[in-house]
């Protein structure tokens, strides 16, 4: 049962531990759940920002990172960031909005889910708009530098208008 479900008829007695504990932990919980939800705030609005170089990596991603998207799985921070880097490129001007995020917290891990829609203008001149919403399913692990993206899985449900031409080479058959 959750916290959630729990009830003033609830016979569950309460926990043994010390009320101080108790507070120190929810408080904990809170915490990472804030910085978990701005991490994921502040990674949708860097993309409509369009500076994707190390450092904007390291803000993000853990080293060893895992990046599931539409144009192909890769592995690592650095792989993550080039394909960011050249998907992003594509578009002349983006906004993405992420929402109805569902995060679990178990320890130094965490996971979240949530709604992405994406608009899109394309980068050939012809001002066209792509849009796609999906799901955002991602894996978090705590590091010394603060909350970070371990694996990120987007999954695209819907699209419309004009998808962008990738270029020779780009997309999930040539992911590293």
């Amino acid at each position: 049962m959750t916290t959630h479900e729990a009830t003033a008829t609830d016979p569950t007695p309460p926990t043994a531990e010390p009320a101080h504990l108790r507070t120190a932990r929810q408080l904990q919980h809170l915490t990472d759940r804030a910085d978990i939800a701005d991490l994921l705030d502040r990674y949708l609005r860097s993309l409509d920002e369009g500076v994707f170089d190390e450092a904007w990596g390291r803000a993000f991603y853990a080293e060893d990172a895992t990046a599931e998207m539409p144009l192909g799985t890769v592995r690592g921070r650095d792989a993550v960031v080039a394909r960011i880097r050249e998907g992003m490129a594509l578009f002349d001007r983006t906004v993405h909005l992420g929402g109805n995020a569902v995060i679990e917290i178990d320890g130094d891990r965490a996971t979240a889910r949530g709604a992405q829609l994406s608009t899109h203008v394309l980068a050939d001149g012809s001002e066209a708009l792509f849009v796609s919403g999906g799901h955002a399913d991602t894996e978090l692990v705590r590091t010394p530098d603060g909350w970070r993206i371990a694996a990120s899985a987007l999954r695209i449900v819907w699209t419309g208008g004009t998808p962008p031409h990738l270029p020779a080479g780009m997309g999930p058959a040539h992911a590293a």
